[in-house]
């Protein structure tokens, strides 16, 4: 698992729109916060998302920006995007490369079966691209505050 104070891995992955996004896009002028969730239009996926949503002008003042990540497509990402007006932006990772190098593709269990699955977690990266945290099994409730206040301190 990442941890604070290490360098965020690489990433480049299409958003909503299929326009790929990497982290070097905000390198030396944006914070990152980057939550890994799920799946689209879910109970505990929307909570978050709404709640980042909810928050975004405040952490846009922060020069932070807030991307989501799964494994849903494009079309999918549209939808939960129109469904909710949120304003976030969320990248299609369909391929797994970027759960894989965070690391937050694990075996989940859940009613005794266990499975492969996205272990919700959020990384906030500066704009250096140094990880200030790494945050595996989030519980979504109250999350997005958490996390503004880590980036006020920045």
């Amino acid at each position: 698992m990442l941890r604070a104070g290490q360098p965020a891995p690489a990433f480049s992955s299409p958003d909503q729109n299929n326009n790929i996004i990497s982290l070097n896009d905000y390198s030396g002028s944006k914070n990152v916060v980057l939550y890994f969730y799920p799946k689209d239009d879910t109970p505990g996926c929307t909570i978050e998302a709404n709640d980042f949503t909810r928050l975004s002008k405040v952490f846009a003042a922060q020069d932070t920006v807030i991307i989501g990540v799964s494994k849903d497509d494009c079309a999918s990402h549209q939808a939960f995007i129109a469904k909710f007006d949120l304003k976030v932006e969320l990248l299609a990772d369909t391929s797994g490369k970027v759960c894989d190098a965070y690391d937050v593709w694990q075996e989940k269990e859940k009613n005794g079966i266990k499975k492969m699955g996205i272990v919700r977690s959020t990384f906030v990266i500066d704009k250096n691209g140094t990880l200030v945290e790494a945050i595996y099994g989030v519980d979504p409730n109250g999350h997005a505050q958490a996390i503004l206040d880590v980036v006020k301190i920045l």
